[in-house]
């Protein structure tokens, strides 16, 4: 039988919903010990993407393919990072300790996000307190919970005040997060029909610029080079990242290179790339790049059939569309973190809100381009955090006596038969296979991770 949960995406996309009868996702998703039903929904987002690449596939070759899904593996690739070892081992984390949750004079919970020394800055200021736990400590239970929230936010920190659900529901921008689609593929430009480049993958000479961070837009990029595409992930020196193991899980796949916007040069070379791009994914908050001449109204007249894509924390609507934003915040803002008699917060067994976007993102990302190899025109994609959080959260939760007792962990004799390994510049790593399996062009990455600026900024010749 379809799956309902694929079927909805399908017909969100204004796909078929017969499609869904060409993926078989098997398992049963009551498998952590959470009351969210994040893993179903996980599993929809990566078999939908695994449809659409098959949907390009097909419209190259005229040949259909069967995408096949267990719930372990999606409920793995929720959780990514947690699997990457290097040389046999788990990577060590940054150092940075500020980062975690914290009690309020009330007595209520606020989190602190310092995962960026940026950000991790912000809040001290916010504070007024020095880079130490204790001293964190002190300072926060002398403040209000709302009040120390908005001003790390005004001070360019992040974090969350621990909301319930119901408390949620009566923030202006739960509304927002509620009433923006889940995903949105709009055209923004004419631009003549534009054919798949040939090759024997289903992404085969696609070319992605990767200008994201953390998860959710890196996961995206990542699934585009699973199918086959070219994809440059953009930083730049000075800008910090997660390290290992985010980072280098992420990074699968890729070339990594850095350009600075902020000199002459380097723009220049950043515009040559997207005039011989097809898919430029952004993960900064809206608007941050327009001064920059990177708008996605600007690159559809640079780049005439371009397919912009952008991710953002909370939408592109609502009160807070300009704030920042990552999945723990999400939770901490949207009562997923909460618990009840004030116990201490604590999070989801995994990053459902980074990956569920994520994989939304390349799900209409690859409809948009079959739309462009179709139709033609330049395409906007987008989607946020919030959003895949509201998506399902409104699935209700699974009721205690069925999730109480599961594990925290996925069963250990499962797991090798999710993981693979490759050598690369870090070491020999060990990561998750691709989730889906396409039965006519199974997924694989051909690029090594690598660490950040490991290449040069040129697209490799298409084929």
């Amino acid at each position: 039988m379809s799956n309902p949960l694929l079927q909805h995406l399908l017909q969100l996309a204004d796909l078929p919903v017969s499609l869904a009868g060409n993926a078989e996702i098997t398992g049963s998703d009551l498998l952590l010990q959470t009351p969210y039903k994040f893993v179903a929904p996980g599993a929809a987002t990566i078999a939908a993407t695994g449809l659409a690449a098959a949907e390009l596939w097909k419209l190259k070759t005229g040949r259909s393919q069967k995408v096949s899904l267990t719930m372990h593996a999606a409920a793995a690739a929720m959780r990514s990072p947690r699997y990457l070892k290097i040389d046999g081992k788990k990577p060590e984390e940054s150092g940075e300790k500020v980062t975690g949750f914290y009690q309020l004079k009330d007595g209520r919970w606020i989190y602190l996000h310092c995962a960026f020394p940026n950000v991790r800055d912000g809040n001290l200021k916010a504070l007024g307190a020095p880079m130490n736990i204790e001293a964190v400590t002190k300072a926060v239970a002398q403040r209000d919970g709302l009040e120390l929230e908005a001003a790390m936010f005004a001070n360019g920190g992040c974090g969350g005040f621990i909301r319930t659900e119901a408390e949620w529901e009566t923030c202006a921008h739960q509304k927002s997060a509620a009433q923006i689609p889940l995903f949105e593929i709009v055209k923004i430009g004419d631009a003549p029909v534009q054919p798949l480049p040939k090759g024997d993958r289903p992404l085969s000479g696609i070319r992605m610029l990767d200008l994201t961070r953390v998860l959710a837009g890196p996961a995206c990029a990542k699934a585009f080079a699973e199918h086959g595409a070219d994809v440059i992930r953009v930083t730049r020196k000075d800008l910090p990242d997660l390290g290992p193991p985010s980072d280098v899980d992420t990074g699968i796949g890729k070339i990594q290179a850095h350009i600075d916007l902020r000199d002459a040069a380097q723009a220049e070379i950043m515009r040559g790339l997207v005039r011989d791009c097809d898919v430029f994914l952004q993960a900064y908050r809206p608007g941050s790049l327009a001064g920059r001449g990177l708008s996605p109204e600007a690159l559809a007249q640079s780049r005439p059939g371009i397919v912009y894509v952008t991710l953002s924390a909370w939408g592109h609507e609502g009160p807070w569309k300009h704030a920042r934003g990552y999945d723990t915040v999400v939770q901490s803002f949207n009562g997923m973190a909460w618990r009840p008699n004030n116990e201490k917060p604590a999070f989801l067994p995994g990053s459902p809100h980074d990956y569920i976007a994520g994989y939304l993102l390349a799900f209409a990302t690859m409809v948009a381009l079959h739309r462009r190899a179709t139709i033609g025109g330049s395409w906007l994609v987008r989607t946020s955090l919030a959003g895949a959080g509201e998506w399902f959260r409104g699935m209700g939760k699974f009721p205690p006596a069925e999730y109480q007792n599961l594990p925290l962990e996925l069963p250990a004799d499962v797991l090798p038969g999710l993981l693979m390994e490759h050598d690369s510049p870090w070491g020999r790593v060990t990561h998750l296979k691709p989730a889906a399996q396409l039965s006519e062009t199974p997924g694989h990455w051909v690029r090594p991770a690598a660490p950040r600026g490991s290449h040069a900024p040129v697209w490799p010749a298409r084929g």
